[in-house]
């Protein structure tokens, strides 16, 4: 019982980020240490060398620069060998001139897919689903993403995503639908009646007294 709750366990947001240490293609890496002080997206992909993993993998890595910009770190993963990852990263250097230059977790145990929830039988019992995990630079999950192995992941609605909840951090606000930079922002309601008169006599954005909105 134990090993079967273990095997379908699945991070949920406000978790600390399960720790492990793999080979990837940059060496061998305690994700602990690497998350340590920067945002990490840690996302997996069903197999190497396969049509969309390949689309999605190349999206990655052309957002390089701004993933840096925002102190947000790479790392991917699937169920192949060391050897299968560092071949798929020459087949497609010297196909299309892209090099994934992030780590990529050769799972070939399963142990970190096990960890994070991306063996999910339903949809494959050998294959990771597309997973994406936020984790921000205190280890904690923040945002999760699940995606079938048919249908490839929207970088931009990713990028939005971090964007949005390093801005959640920064100013203390909340995020509408749709919210991309430049957007108003979210306000919260007020818990008492002295603050809610300060709400009515200022200068807010207001839809109601619970919901306000301002311009950072």
């Amino acid at each position: 019982m134990e090993n079967q709750e273990k095997e379908s366990y699945m991070p949920r947001i406000g978790d600390q980020a399960p720790d492990f240490e793999s080979i990837t293609t940059t060496g061998k890496l305690v994700f602990s240490e690497y998350n340590k002080g920067s945002w990490v997206i840690l996302f997996s992909h069903p197999a190497d060398f396969t049509p969309v993993c390949t689309t999605e993998m190349t999206g990655f890595a052309n957002e390089k620069d701004f993933f840096a910009a925002h102190q947000t770190k790479l790392m991917g993963l699937s169920i192949d060998s060391i050897h299968s990852h560092i071949a798929w990263v020459n087949a497609v250097y010297d196909k299309t001139g892209v090099l994934f230059e992030f780590p990529i977790i050769a799972d070939i145990d399963m142990k970190v897919a096990k960890l994070y929830g991306m063996l999910q039988p339903g949809e494959s019992e050998t294959a990771a689903v597309r997973a994406v995990f936020i984790i921000d630079p205190m280890g904690k999950v923040r945002l999760v993403m699940y995606y079938p192995l048919s249908v490839g992941r929207n970088m931009e609605e990713i990028k939005r995503s971090l964007l949005a909840l390093q801005t959640s951090d920064e100013y203390k606000v909340s995020l509408p639908l749709d919210w991309k930079p430049g957007d108003k922002v979210i306000i919260g309601a007020p818990r008492t009646v002295e603050s809610l008169l300060e709400r009515k006599a200022s200068n807010l954005d207001m839809v109601d007294w619970y919901l306000a909105m301002k311009t950072l």
